[in-house]
This record gives structure tokens, sequence and C-alpha cells, in this order.
């Protein structure tokens, strides 16, 4: 007789607990000591990934794929061109049909409602790769580029610069779980969604340059994300001024890092000082995402291994 182990999937950063993300960081240096060595890790032969993308990408599905291959897996690419979704199969029938035949999904989709109603019908774990509330992987592996450049984030502030998004929204509910303060600046008309907020661990600054104030880490995205590219000439005249220059660097702690999840633009969001200058890590947070999620699909398809396997 067939047991199967509960199903954790990993919707929103909330979903795991602080011991469980200590768990997958250490499974991620591991992880990334073994490829940098090229030393040969397959823990997931036989094992599928099916890759479900209603957004584009780059480095989800690089990461994602280069990842599950390099742990001896395979990776299958479906977009909503090319598979039933896009002709209007319900996303609980492709949740029930996709889980049959592979062993966990990532989904990169539009709204959170999408991937929560999948997962409920899937039989197997499912990643959010992206949706319009979060971006709980990009967090993670941000997290981890910290770990690796400044040790834990615990009593550090971070400052968040731009838009209220699915990045910020992550930040916040990271910011519950390691205990560090976020500061947030974002221009009028562009606040926070309090219904996506639970937590107190933030500080709103009207000034982007205050909110720099002895930041740890400073933290900005596109002004102008997927789905919202009618608003991209609005949103340039209201985030005049949001720019993180090295002016606003100065600001931030001696130590600071600066982190980008991209693809940016420079001379809009961030100058080009500042995220080719000696405290970008944006490259490094950007190959992080491969680690981080190798360390995360071994965690929801194997569980807890020994540190030393």
């Amino acid at each position: 007789m067939l047991i199967q182990k509960p199903i954790k999937h990993y919707l929103q950063f909330s979903d795991f607990t602080l011991a469980e993300y200590e768990y997958v960081i250490e499974r991620a240096h591991l992880i990334k000591r073994k490829f940098k060595n090229y030393e040969i890790y397959h823990p997931l032969i036989d094992r599928t990934l099916v890759m479900v993308f209603e957004k584009n990408s780059t480095r989800t599905r690089l990461s994602f794929e280069a990842g599950m291959h390099q742990l001896g897996g395979a990776a299958i690419y479906l977009n909503t061109r090319d598979s039933q979704l896009g002709r209007g199969e319900p996303v609980e029938d492709a949740g029930q049909v996709m889980s049959r035949m592979c062993d966990i999904i990532m989904v990169r989709t539009f709204g959170q409602d999408i991937i929560e109603r999948f997962a409920a019908n899937s039989r197997v774990p499912v990643i959010n790769g992206l949706t319009n509330e979060h971006h709980p992987c990009q967090v993670f592996a941000d997290i981890f580029t910290y770990y690796e450049h400044r040790g834990p984030i615990a009593g550090k502030t971070v400052a968040w610069i731009g838009d209220a998004n699915n990045m910020l929204y992550s930040w916040l509910q990271a910011a519950e779980v390691f205990g560090f303060h976020v500061n947030v600046s974002t221009p009028k008309g562009y606040d926070m969604d309090m219904s996506l907020v639970s937590t107190d661990r933030y500080t709103f600054f009207a000034n982007p340059s205050d909110a720099c104030e002895g930041a740890h880490l400073v933290n900005t995205d596109v002004w102008t994300s997927m789905g919202y590219e009618a608003e991209n000439a609005a949103r340039i005249a209201a985030f005049d001024g949001w720019i993180v220059d090295a002016a606003k660097m100065a600001r931030a702690a001696p130590d600071a890092l600066f982190m980008h999840c991209l693809p940016a633009h420079r001379g809009e969001e961030v100058a080009a000082e500042v995220i080719d200058g000696p405290q970008s890590v944006v490259w490094d947070e950007a190959e992080n995402r491969l680690h981080i999620q190798k360390a995360l699909i071994e965690y929801l398809l194997l569980g807890r291994l020994d540190s030393k396997e």
C-alpha cells in the first residue's frame, strides 16, 4: 500500500518557518559548493519538474530548468500558448492532470488566487515562480545572498525604494519570519495594499532618501512590472526622484549592499554607478536563484536530509 506524505507547497514567503528557512539555506550552501566544485549531485534521478509560464521569464525559467537537470531530474516547459490553459481549461483541471504526471510543479502567473486554486488540486508540491502579489523565490535568493556577504539578516534594516509590488510584499513577510525591519518608500498613488501586509516590521517614508538612512540593504525594482505596461508613462512621472543613486546609497550603512531582482533600467529606478558599483551584488543575487531553488526543490521532494549528503 502506497503511503503518501503530506504535500507541502511554497506559494508565499510565510509558508515556511524560520527553522525550515535555516535548513534550506544550509542545504543551498552545500549544493552551491558542490556545483562550484563540479561535483555530481543527483538526488532527483527520475523526478520531473513541470514549469507553467503565463508570464515571460529569463531568470526563473533558466534557474528552475538548469537546477532540475543539475539535480539529476528533468524539467518540462509549458506556456499558455502551447497548453490547454491557453484555451480556457480550468486551473483546477490543469492541477489535477499535471500533478498525476510529474513530481513537482512551478507556476509563474498573474493573480495569487490562480496558483492557490492550482495547488489545492495538485497531488504534488507547487512552487510560486511569481504572481502579482508575491515573489517568494526571489526574496529567498536575496536573503541567501545577504547571508553569504554579511551573515544573518536578523536585526538588520532593508530599504525598499519604489513600487509597492510583489517583491515588497514578500520582503515584508520575510521580515516577520527572520526578524528584520523594512524601510518602505513608495510614491503617492502607489501605496501598499494593506490587505497583503501582515506585519508591523516596517516604517513608511515619504522621502526615499530618508528610507535609506542606516539601511544595511537597499533594494529596488523596475517601476513598471509585467501587466502594467499601459501605465509606464504615468509611472515614470510619478516615480521621479525615486532613483537609487549614489547620494541615497551614501545615507545607508557604510557596508550596505544593493540588490535588484532584474531586469534593470539604468537611469530609471537605479543609477548605473550603483548597480555596477562595488556595493552591488546583483549578479550573485541572480545566480543564487539557481542554488536556493535547488535546495527548495530538494526539501519539498525529499524532506530533511543529513547536512553532509
